[in-house]
């Protein structure tokens, strides 16, 4: 996968992660109180590891057509991270 194919990968993978944050934000606020900040710390966890993600976005943006492999491997282990909290918010409260 060259560098703009994989950019554009994880573009698309940020964009429906803050798509499914603001989904559990709306349903936070239909939920009790006690759950209100359950959600809120869970959310709170999501948008820090999205946050990670795009910082691992950002360096692969900025390396040259050379060195973004480089940056692939934290990119990778961000992704995964973010998936599985994903899935686990979502069970919890989906």
């Amino acid at each position: 996968m060259d560098k703009e194919t994989y950019q554009q990968k994880l573009q698309a993978q940020l964009d429906q992660w803050k798509a499914e944050i603001d989904k559990l934000q709306a349903q936070s606020r239909e939920a009790s109180a006690d759950m209100q900040a359950k959600y809120q710390e869970q959310i709170k966890d999501l948008r820090e590891r999205r946050g990670e993600m795009e910082a691992e976005y950002d360096k692969i943006q900025a390396a040259s057509t050379e060195a973004w492999k480089d940056f692939k491997t934290g990119a990778d282990q961000a992704w995964e991270n973010m998936s599985n909290a994903m899935k686990s918010a979502w069970s919890r409260f989906g």
